[in-house]
């Protein structure tokens, strides 16, 4: 275990340091699982905050997504529900393959060739992350309340997503691969969207209970 990583954690999750200053505010230190993950996911952390570059940090324990630099939170989303298939591969630094599409606006007749900039409304909200690893995310997003159409858009998206996924599993000698289901509000879908770039690293805290 990196000597550096226990120091941090012991430190950001000491009471004097303040509440702004913990790594894990939700980390039980008497659970020693709890703790090896905790310290596995500063290890990994350490290193990028090394560089001058964002990551994002997914915590399925604290139910959020951050987004950091130099180990400095800038903005985090919070988690309504998520889902995994194998807990083994979530380790590690994953690097995203290409950042979401986006669908650009049709230009209006009469408005001339420019097309206006993308905005944070032009971003999907629903949508799968590739990573190098073999990892995917599923980004599944909270319908609006009230809104029937899109509930129902999008959880018939999700189930025909987990039966393509169930079907091509079925009589597969292949290691079933990496899988994460995460369920956000529309708006933060977006917002993660506008955030990610291509080969930008993720890491991921999993439960101690895995």
């Amino acid at each position: 275990m990196n000597l550096c990583a226990i120091l941090l954690l012991v430190a950001f999750t000491t009471p004097s340091w303040g509440k702004d200053l913990e790594a894990f505010p939700n980390l039980n230190l008497n659970d020693p699982g709890s703790v090896k993950e905790a310290t596995r996911v500063l290890e990994e952390e350490l290193k990028l905050a090394a560089r001058p570059q964002t990551y994002v940090l997914i915590d399925l324990v604290g139910n959020s997504i951050h987004i950091k630099g130099r180990g400095v939170e800038l903005h985090h989303m919070p988690i309504v529900q998520w889902s995994v298939g194998s807990w083994e591969k979530l380790t590690g630094i994953h690097r995203l393959v290409a950042r979401p599409q986006v669908v650009r606006r049709k230009i209006e007749p009469g408005k001339g060739d420019e097309q206006e900039p993308i905005s944070l409304t032009d971003m999907p909200a629903d949508y799968d992350l590739s990573f190098a690893s073999g990892l995917t995310i599923y980004m599944a997003p909270l319908a609006a309340k009230g809104n029937l159409v899109q509930g129902i858009a999008f959880m018939g998206k999700a189930w025909w997503r987990r039966l393509k996924s169930w079907t091509s599993s079925i009589g597969s000698a292949q290691p079933s691969a990496a899988q994460l289901e995460l369920t956000v509000s529309v708006d933060h879908a977006q917002s993660l969207a506008w955030s990610l770039v291509d080969g930008m690293a993720v890491l991921i805290r999993r439960s101690a209970d895995h």
